[in-house]
């Protein structure tokens, strides 16, 4: 690949790299800010000798990646908030006792069933001043108001440290808030709270009130609220208000990217604005004017669409074109990339680890690459077919690109992506330029129906074609397994036959076997792995009792009997079963006594029924039991005690002193997650 040739393209890795080994491995700051000094050195040294003998070393060469490497490993350090002497995590007892914090709302987020959710600063803890990024939660109707952004409080609570998953193979939220820099929440109720009388005024603040401006214009207007909240995520990158069916829909049709402001709706507004630049002339000054423009709307726009990654990944991509074009040279569009992955990684190495940067950039890759392959294959003269080949090779060659990433994320793929892009990419034109100008007119306060209700229209018809497309379930591939070894080689197959398609030759096709030939060892060697693994598992279930034994990829599920003719939609066990390649080959009811490699395990539930004269080895209990607990330990002296999540939680503080008591391990799946017995 001509790409990895270029020598930005290996110092972008090296910087990379760098970033993972300080994420990953978590080296002490000072082992790594002395190894970038002596990097530094290795790389003045070898300039230096390869200057006084007018020939390349492969020892500059070394020292250019290592200080690469280091300097991304030394970003990835002072960029992460968690390695700043005044951060909160520093703050243990903000975290075992009530103190005051006072914080700055800086973002409104997704509401949940009983909370409003924000990101919020902290500014100060009991008068000490630190610094952070949390989450907010107030209980629904404690405020009359949702906040503004730039809101100061002042709170009495403790600080809560992410969680991790209760149950194996699920989606880890905390750490997901963590690749963002969140490491806590703070719940706060009304009387606990006091609200500041003078907002804190600085950008972010005047772009959230330019939002809730142009919203509550639109509102007034008589805009559909459903209508509304695609239109405000669209043009504005906010999916705050969107219903979950909405967004359901979307990604069953395979077109949820277009609810993520990305390098799609930059494109849009960069070829909009150079369109109405068109009448400024092309002297030196008027270039120059033009640039400013286009600069100044992109990232007007990045502001006010919250600076998500995959925004600010698009506008410096942009960014970067319109100035090659200023200047009036060839733009070469892969440098482009890479000089905007560096800049975006230099200010925010945390971007690296957001799976929607991730995507955009694997996309964008594709279609710079494998697009023009695609299209050449068939070139139709009519303009109106060419135009839709050109969105054809575009979407295939994008989803091909993030296809096995899709998969591990997500576990799925829509089959009709294709219909969907070929019916919205036309609609999307027109819906983002008039609603480019609907919100430009909105901001200042004036909203014509002329084009409000044909913007309304266009959106509740794109509405209606993603719901038409999403209704046909059955082409929805759902729970398909893959770990980050299938991952690597099915990325390696499929850049090994492009390589070879684009200049085919007997080398390349024996390099493009071999990489499928991976494949089959990947799958091979998985389910070799798999097939040694035994596991007895407890489920951490609200209300419910569930417990799995796997043997290999079979698995025996015990549980009630709702939950046994619900299984398969059952979120938990699906999605433990997509991680481990495996199928449920037996459903059988809770029984009182269970064995598991010679290991008795003793079953209660609120029946409080068992057989007398069992000694086991694990006692579970569900249901919230009415029992003597430290009588029957005394009976029974099993070696640990397991309560699920079925249980009242007043009852499992009984049943842990219990056992603290009789010095017998108790674990409870609410509080420390699942329980497995290997």
């Amino acid at each position: 690949m001509k790409v990895l040739q270029f020598p930005l393209a290996r110092i972008t890795v090296g910087f990379i790299l760098g970033i993972l080994a300080v994420f990953y491995l978590k080296p002490n700051p000072i082992f790594v800010f002395g190894l970038l000094f002596i990097a530094f050195l290795f790389f003045i040294i070898s300039y230096f000798l390869q200057k006084k003998t007018f020939d390349k070393t492969i020892y500059f060469g070394i020292a250019t990646y290592f200080v690469s490497f280091f300097i991304g490993a030394a970003t990835q350090i002072t960029q992460t908030d968690a390695y700043q002497k005044n951060h909160y995590t520093h703050n243990n007892v903000a975290f075992h006792k009530p103190q005051t914090v006072s914080i700055t709302i800086r973002e409104k987020l997704k509401n949940s069933n009983f909370n409003d959710r924000y990101i919020a600063l902290i500014n100060q803890i009991n008068d000490e001043k630190y610094t952070g990024r949390i989450i907010l939660n107030i209980p629904k109707d404690s405020l009359n108001l949702p906040l503004e952004v730039g809101t100061t409080l002042r709170i009495k609570g403790i600080l809560y440290k992410n969680k991790s998953p209760n149950n194996p193979n699920q989606f880890d939220y905390g750490a997901y808030l963590e690749n963002k820099q969140i490491y806590a929440q703070l719940y706060s109720d009304r009387e606990k709270l006091e609200i500041g009388l003078i907002p804190i005024k600085d950008i972010w603040y005047y772009t959230s009130k330019l939002r809730t401006n142009i919203i509550h214009n639109l509102e007034k207007s008589g805009f559909s609220k459903t209508e509304l909240s695609v239109a405000i995520a669209l043009i504005m990158g906010q999916r705050q208000d969107i219903s979950p069916e909405i967004n359901q829909d979307y990604q069953y049709a395979g077109a949820i990217h277009i609810l993520s402001v990305s390098g799609l709706h930059i494109g849009f507004i960069f070829l909009f604005v150079s369109f109405l630049l068109k009448p400024v002339p092309n002297t030196k000054k008027g270039a120059f004017l033009k640039l400013l423009i286009i600069l100044l709307s992109l990232s007007s726009f990045a502001i006010i669409a919250g600076l998500a990654p995959s925004v600010v990944r698009s506008v410096t991509m942009f960014s970067f074109v319109a100035i090659g074009y200023s200047l009036r040279r060839t733009v070469n569009i892969y440098h482009t990339l890479l000089v905007s992955i560096l800049l975006i990684l230099l200010f925010q190495p945390s971007f690296l680890f957001d799976v929607g940067f991730q995507l955009s950039y694997i996309a964008l890759f594709f279609i710079i690459w494998f697009q023009p392959l695609l299209s050449a294959i068939w070139k139709p003269k009519p303009k109106a077919l060419n135009y839709f080949w050109e969105i054809l090779t575009v979407s295939f060659a994008a989803q091909l690109g993030t296809l096995p990433l899709s998969i591990y994320y997500f576990h799925q793929f829509p089959g009709l992506f294709f219909v969907t892009n070929l019916a919205i990419i036309p609609l999307l034109n027109f819906i983002m330029i008039l609603g480019i100008v609907v919100m430009i007119l909105a901001s200042l306060g004036y909203v014509p129906l002329l084009f409000a209700k044909p913007f309304e229209y266009s959106i509740y018809c794109l509405n209606k074609i993603v719901n038409f497309i999403a209704s046909f379930e059955q082409f929805i591939i759902k729970d398909i397994p893959l770990n980050i070894y299938l991952l690597i080689s099915f990325y390696l197959a499929i850049i090994a036959i492009i390589i070879y398609f684009k200049n085919p030759n007997f080398k390349k096709l024996i390099i493009a076997l071999m990489a499928i030939i991976g494949i089959q060892l990947a799958f091979m060697t998985t389910q070799w792995n798999i097939k040694k693994q035994q596991e007895w598992l407890v489920f951490n279930l609200k209300k419910n009792t569930l417990i799995t034994e796997r043997h290999g990829n079979n698995v025996i599920v015990y549980a009630n009997d709702s939950i046994l003719k619900n299984s398969s939609e059952t979120n938990i066990l699906q999605s433990y079963l997509v991680a481990n390649f495996s199928s449920v080959n037996v459903k059988e009811k809770l029984k009182n006594v269970l064995y598991y490699k010679g290991t008795k395990i003793l079953v209660i539930d609120s029946f409080a029924v068992y057989p007398k004269n069992v000694n086991p080895d694990v006692l579970l209990l569900t249901q919230s039991p009415k029992i003597n607990l430290e009588r029957m330990l005394e009976t029974l002296r099993p070696k640990i005690v397991i309560a699920d999540a079925s249980n009242q939680k007043t009852i499992q503080n009984y049943w842990k002193a219990s056992c603290e008591k009789q010095k017998i391990p108790f674990h409870a799946t609410a509080e420390k997650g699942f329980y497995i017995l290997n």
